[in-house]
């Protein structure tokens, strides 16, 4: 990965952003206050009817959360990214996002009428905004990522959100190995168990990457992430 990032950003709280990320580049998230989360969904640029799959992605690598080096799988059996550094450990992949029924029961309404810019949003409404922009809308909504979040289950299947997993400068690396639209939002885990709104601020870097090798760490962590490489090859074989 080059030493100078491409593009900056920091994501306010409870903000929201998207654009296409292209492959052979590496988007470095990183959690700037503690106790972040970062909603994300991902889509192919050019055929925005693959997106990211959840049940693809665990069932194949057997996991429950993400990490290095996992991958995040499309609904084609192909790569969107890959993780290849991530310092935070855990992210969580099955709690879904915040509505407006949510966050006004947890922490009260404020409006923009009221509040300005201030105003409580959430991460249901902020995907559709930005979805809006790429000719999506409700039907394209899938189970979303929620980064920087640890949700962990008990005996009996019940989930519990684990407080203080994501510190300060904690960063997470996603190398794409295909063209994506990317979906982020900052608002706070729908698990998210303190009572004050208080979404955390992140910073949004995206570097030029090398091309991974046949032993890259990732292709190789799973038999069915090398075939889902090799489905992903084979698609951008003739494409330029």
């Amino acid at each position: 990965m080059s030493s100078k990032p491409l593009y900056t950003k920091t994501i306010k709280r409870g903000a929201m952003w998207s654009n296409v990320i292209g492959r052979g580049k590496t988007l470095r998230l990183t959690d700037l206050e503690g106790g972040a989360n970062v909603g994300m969904l991902l889509y192919n640029e050019a055929h925005p009817i693959e997106r990211y799959n959840m049940p693809d992605t665990l069932k194949g690598q057997h996991i429950f959360y993400l990490t290095a080096p996992y991958c995040l799988h499309s609904d084609m059996g192909r790569i969107f990214c890959s993780i290849t550094e991530d310092t935070a450990g855990w992210h969580d992949t099955v709690c879904g996002c915040s509505d407006a029924k949510l966050v006004k029961e947890k922490y009260g309404e404020s409006t923009f009428q009221d509040s300005r810019n201030d105003f409580y949003r959430n991460a249901k409404e902020n995907f559709l905004i930005e979805l809006g922009k790429w000719g999506l809308g409700k039907k394209d909504l899938v189970p979303n990522l929620n980064l920087f979040s640890k949700v962990v289950s008990d005996e009996n299947g019940s989930l519990s959100y684990v407080e203080g997993a994501s510190k300060a400068g904690d960063h997470i690396d996603l190398r794409f190995e295909m063209d994506s639209i990317v979906v982020i939002n900052t608002c706070q885990h729908p698990l998210d168990p303190s009572p004050q709104y208080a979404p955390k601020e992140v910073k949004l870097e995206v570097f030029q990457s090398p091309t991974p090798d046949k032993e890259d760490a990732c292709r190789l962590s799973r038999p069915e992430n090398e075939r889902a490489f090799e489905n992903t090859e084979d698609y951008y074989a003739l494409r330029g």
